[in-house]
């Protein structure tokens, strides 16, 4: 399933690719939960993934706190770091471009409002299917309550009847795509 979301996403040709990352963009910004949220974790886009960097910048222009996430690959873990600017990411693991960060700036991601996450399939109960490295899961398994609005973005290509889901895996609240927001929860 993975593969197949993930060959769907990858045929979308760029022009379309842009359109559709403009309405998921819109679709995301007109949330009850995006205007309310003071901090927000976004994932920086990589390949085909849907597009965030223009929308964090536009999440900062709307006066609110950003952070991105770094892998540390040694620890299978992600260290989340605020960004202000395009200027204060760099490549980082496989190339995504992470923040120029130490320690002193580290945002909780228990502090969040919402966490804006990537994945590769997604189904309408909030399954998800990422990439294999449980990076995410394991953010959210270390949460407390209340819970940030956990929100995914994806094209509708990556929509799918059912995700096969372990006990482990962590669900969203709702899939934010180009045609619809659907609410898992």
């Amino acid at each position: 399933m993975r593969r197949d979301a993930l060959s769907r996403r990858d045929a979308i040709p760029a022009e379309e690719k842009s359109a559709k990352d403009a309405l998921i963009a819109r679709n995301l910004v007109e949330l009850d939960e995006y205007r309310d949220a003071g901090l927000i974790l976004f994932y920086v886009s990589f390949r085909s993934e849907a597009a965030t960097l223009e929308l964090v910048m536009r999440t900062v222009a709307d006066g609110k706190r950003v952070a991105v996430p770094k892998v540390f690959r040694a620890e299978r873990m992600l260290r989340f770091y605020p960004i202000d600017s395009p200027d204060e990411l760099q490549p980082g693991y496989l190339g995504i471009p992470e923040p120029k960060a130490d320690s002193a700036g580290e945002i909780d991601p228990a502090d969040a409002d919402m966490i804006v996450m990537p994945g590769a399939a997604f189904d309408r109960l909030g399954n998800r299917i990422g990439y294999g490295g449980g990076y995410y899961d394991k953010v959210i398994a270390a949460l407390g309550r209340p819970m940030p609005t956990l929100v995914a973005l994806a094209y509708d290509e990556q929509i799918f009847d059912a995700v096969p889901a372990e006990p482990h895996d962590q669900r969203v609240d709702m899939v934010v795509t180009e045609s619809e927001v659907i609410r898992c929860r």
